[in-house]
């Protein structure tokens, strides 16, 4: 079968997802044809991305956050305001992914949570069968816990979320742990690549983090400055960052590269992250406890925090506090979860959301990283 993806830009996550669904298509025979990415200005697509997915990529301007002049909270007003401001713009870039769609003919269009696939799915109704993927799909499911909301977040998350599975005939939810599938939606294990399975873990004496927004460094800066027999590396995507910069002796930070994190994650102590999905999924396999920060304004990222601690991956601060994570080791606070078994259940998976595909067990090797 031919697939074409649609990926949003806004962290790493839904790009290494991404990467490990086009290998697991290749490796049954099936083949994926372009990868549409929503750009913008505040990011660059990494070039791990462009690496690792060896599929032409398309470029299009999408619906992106907006933060405040600290590079840390989520402004949703402002998000509205700036996104509907530039509707001509979102409009040239559903027509462009049109023109992909007419030019590739793929059978399914597999869209990893940009708001434009599900608008171009709605407006333009192509042959191809639309699915989409992506943790935010839990929500549909009755055991999912919602974060407290303050005003309207909760309704926003919820009708981004319904947006871009607009007329989706396949609502695949990536889940921390087993939960049973509903007539809504597929629950499915997380998608890690083929790297993480073959890392050794360690444990060396530094923390790791990451930040999807940048304005956090000044958080993780503070800190190692009050620390300093605390060591930790820092990874981010901003833009004119250089690759590595080291601030202070026991401080580091780096661009966003994908091996060399995963080569830090599986050295580290420890997990500080932002409230991404991806990472935290990483982490678990790994048996490396995880300390969440939800990024400020942004509702979904609460509610990740909240799932991640119900999975048993660790514990949720509002802050960059490397102690809490360091104390929580220390008394034995995070417990063994059962990740790495769940995760291995995608052969079964695979075979109901793709049950013409051929395959036997030793030959399926997935090992790859909400109404």
């Amino acid at each position: 079968m031919k697939f074409l993806f649609i990926v949003q830009g806004e962290g790493r996550g839904h790009m290494t997802q991404a990467i490990a669904f086009s290998k697991m298509l290749k490796k049954q025979g099936h083949k994926l044809t372009a990868v549409i990415v929503g750009k913008s200005k505040r990011r660059a697509i990494p070039e791990f991305f462009t690496r690792e997915i060896s599929t032409p990529i398309h470029l299009v301007e999408s619906p992106n956050f907006a933060c405040d002049k600290a590079e840390k909270k989520i402004l949703i007003g402002k998000t509205i305001r700036q996104n509907l401001a530039k509707a001509s713009t979102f409009w040239r870039s559903l027509k462009e992914i049109h023109e992909v769609v007419k030019t590739e003919q793929p059978d399914i269009i597999l869209n990893f949570y940009d708001l434009l696939g599900g608008l171009y799915n709605g407006i333009f109704r192509p042959e191809a069968q639309y699915w989409v993927i992506g943790h935010q799909y839990l929500i549909y499911h009755p055991e999912f816990q919602f974060a407290p909301a303050a005003g309207l977040n909760k309704f926003f998350f919820k009708f981004n979320t319904r947006m871009t599975a607009l007329g989706a005939s396949e609502k695949l939810a990536l889940s921390f742990y087993e939960l049973e599938s509903t007539n809504k939606i597929t629950v499915v294990p997380p998608l890690l690549r083929e790297e993480v399975k073959k890392l050794t873990p360690t444990s060396d004496d530094f923390y790791l983090t990451y930040m999807v927004n940048s304005g956090y460094g000044e958080e993780v800066l503070a800190f190692a400055k009050a620390n300093p027999l605390l060591n930790i590396k820092a990874y981010w995507d901003k833009k004119e960052a250089a690759e590595t910069e080291q601030p202070l002796p026991n401080l580091s930070f780096h661009r966003v590269h994908d091996k060399n994190f995963l080569w830090d994650m599986a050295a580290c102590k420890g997990l500080v992250s932002t409230a991404g999905f991806e990472s935290i999924c990483e982490a678990m396999y790994l048996g490396k406890p995880v300390m969440v920060i939800p990024v400020k304004g942004q509702y979904e990222q609460a509610c990740n925090a909240l799932d991640a601690v119900k999975s048993g991956a660790g514990i949720a601060s509002n802050n960059f506090d490397f102690s809490k994570l360091e104390h929580a080791i220390k008394t034995k606070e995070i417990s063994k979860s059962s990740f790495q078994n769940w995760e291995k259940t995608w052969p079964n998976t695979f075979r109901q959301i793709l049950p013409e595909t051929k395959m036997t067990e030793p030959d399926f090797i997935l090992t790859q990283s909400f109404s």
